[in-house]
């Protein structure tokens, strides 16, 4: 109940202001017991145990700062990043708008990080036991055809630190990022990711699950393609997906033209239908992660309806409050 006023606050401030603002309460939180335990809705994918099935998805905590904090609000699984070999600051300000009417939000981060080393030793202190995702992008100064070098390293160097490792190839933010989603630059990448897996696995003697983030604006033969990529080249898993470019669920609004990718909200419809024939392609061979758009009970059922496994949100948490995630962990009954 105490939200609405908390909203209005935070809402007084600068979007990205607000964001830092909020790592920081959060970074407090986890000095103090949780208020009420997490929910218990179990569910096992990939050969991970969650909690629940509701994750904090990539771009929240982007340093792995409040991993602790995130976790006493009831999450069954967390996502630090996107984080890339070096730091960078990303793109010029101002980068994150809202758009109240809608409950979207638009962002042009492209990838503002500390670098993965200082992620790494962040994921080091926290206390936190379930499920860690993380997250890894390209350096915005490393050339397109050498993104492959950033990824390794990135995996490289979080593998014993994550549950799983999410590739992010979807951003809108980064330039040409996009392009690695086709053909034979998305095989070149898999290939050489998954040979790096198996490298590491037998390094550490643990296998840990290699999951592909997409963009919703695939067309349907390029999802297609996509899920013959996944399947042939045994990826464990795929997020569906990122933030848009698309403006026609919030034409007309102010800070709509802004350049960046929108999430939240007006998302929702658009992250379902590829889910739904994300889902159809797959048949079932790898699990799906659906992400964009989940702003109630109903519309991450119906995620789980189209095909998706898991979930994940975090625009959601901006305008409709912690609550929800425990709402979501308790009611949702997955397939």
């Amino acid at each position: 109940m105490l939200y609405p006023f908390i909203r209005k606050a935070l809402f007084a401030m600068d979007a990205e202001q607000a964001h830092h603002f909020s790592i920081q309460a959060l970074k407090l939180l986890r000095h103090f017991p949780a208020l009420q335990p997490v929910p218990n809705n179990p569910v096992e994918v990939m050969g991970l145990h969650f909690k629940n099935p509701i994750g904090l998805a990539a771009g929240a905590d982007k340093n792995g700062e409040a991993i602790d904090g995130f976790a006493q609000l009831g999450f069954g699984f967390i996502e630090v990043g996107t984080v890339t070999p070096v730091a960078q600051d990303g793109n010029l300000k101002p980068r994150q708008f809202r758009l109240p009417e809608a409950e979207g939000i638009i962002n042009r981060n492209g990838f503002n990080n500390l670098g993965v080393d200082v992620l790494i030793e962040n994921v080091k202190k926290a206390k936190y036991d379930g499920v860690l995702g993380i997250n890894i992008g390209k350096n915005a100064t490393t050339p397109i055809d050498r993104s492959l070098e950033d990824y390794q390293i990135c995996l490289r160097k979080v593998y014993s630190h994550a549950s799983y490792v999410t590739v992010n190839i979807s951003s809108p933010n980064t330039k040409n990022l996009r392009s690695l989603q086709y053909g034979e630059a998305l095989d070149e990448l898999l290939k050489s990711l998954k040979a790096e897996q198996a490298v590491l696995s037998q390094k550490f003697g643990k296998y840990k699950p290699l999951v592909l983030k997409i963009a919703p604006d695939l067309l349907p033969e390029e999802i297609a393609s996509v899920a013959d990529s996944l399947v042939r080249h045994q990826i464990d898993g795929v997020i569906a997906g990122n933030t848009t470019l698309s403006r026609e669920t919030v034409a007309g609004l102010p800070n709509a033209d802004q350049q960046g990718g929108l999430s939240g909200k007006p998302l929702n419809t658009l992250s379902t239908k590829v889910i739904r024939q994300l889902s159809a392609e797959l048949n079932g061979k790898l699990p799906i992660i659906g992400s964009g758009g989940i702003h109630s009970v109903a519309s991450a059922q119906e995620k789980i309806n189209a095909g998706a496994r898991l979930l994940q949100l975090y625009s959601a948490m901006v305008y409709r409050g912690p609550n929800l995630i425990r709402e979501l962990a308790k009611k949702i009954k997955t397939r």
